[in-house]
């Protein structure tokens, strides 16, 4: 199921020089927030908690998924050098599975990693903060990458779809309207940070059970129908 010739092109593709370059942008200003909350205001669980989940996973985990998710195969669909890819004896499910783990690994890298960071410097992981929003980071990471995969595959305005979905549905009617946060990948992956916090700062409105069968299953649907999609594109010399 995985090809590695595949995972090869799509991580220089990822990986280049301009789009690496926006990759490192996000990461690096929530460690220089970390750095200026902790000198501001010291060792405090709560501000922690809030900068974690108010910029690290409401924020840059998704940004970086629209980037990596839909990144991963968008532009190669968009330009037509996805035929490349197409005429090689590999299956198409397989091309899709294949992109899926190096957008993922992208995504926890440039997010899961620079947040574990963060929250060492914001209060040293008092009350299992830092930890449970890495997990969070590495959780959300999984399903945005699904999801903005399969964004990438059915639409050229993947992007812009993408970040609707991150900083219109989940930022502003999750915040504002409580029936949305139920579909808000942020809040399946801040019930399980809710489960690993020890101080009661991290809090979702999802339950653990509903949240884990939730990403599960978003996670294998958009995989699947990535699959579908990329399945149903023909190249002349297949008709």
């Amino acid at each position: 199921m995985y090809e590695p010739t595949v995972a090869r092109l799509t991580y220089r593709a990822l990986l280049g020089r301009r789009r690496a370059a926006i990759l490192f942008i996000l990461p690096a200003l929530l460690l220089v927030i970390a750095v200026a909350v902790r000198a501001l205001v010291g060792v405090d669980d709560q501000v922690a908690a809030d900068v974690l989940g108010g910029f690290a996973l409401a924020t840059m985990v998704p940004l970086i998924g629209v980037i990596a998710g839909t990144g991963a195969i968008g532009p190669e669909i968009d330009d037509g050098s996805i035929v490349y890819l197409l005429s090689k004896p590999v299956k198409r499910p397989t091309i899709i599975f294949t992109k899926l783990i190096v957008a993922i690994a992208v995504t926890m890298a440039f997010s899961a990693i620079p947040t574990f960071i963060a929250g060492m410097i914001l209060n040293g992981n008092g009350g299992q903060v830092a930890i449970a929003y890495t997990i969070a980071a590495l959780v959300a990471s999984i399903a945005y990458s699904a999801v903005f995969l399969l964004l990438g595959t059915v639409s050229r305005h993947a992007v812009v779809f993408g970040l609707v979905y991150a900083l219109v549905w989940e930022a502003l009617f999750g915040s504002l309207v409580p029936g949305a946060r139920t579909l808000s990948i942020q809040q399946w992956a801040l019930s399980l940070a809710e489960r690993i916090g020890t101080n009661g700062t991290i809090t979702s409105d999802v339950g653990l059970p509903t949240a884990v069968i939730l990403l599960v299953v978003v996670t294998g649907l958009a995989t699947w129908y990535a699959g579908q999609k990329l399945r149903s594109l023909t190249l002349a010399g297949d008709e």
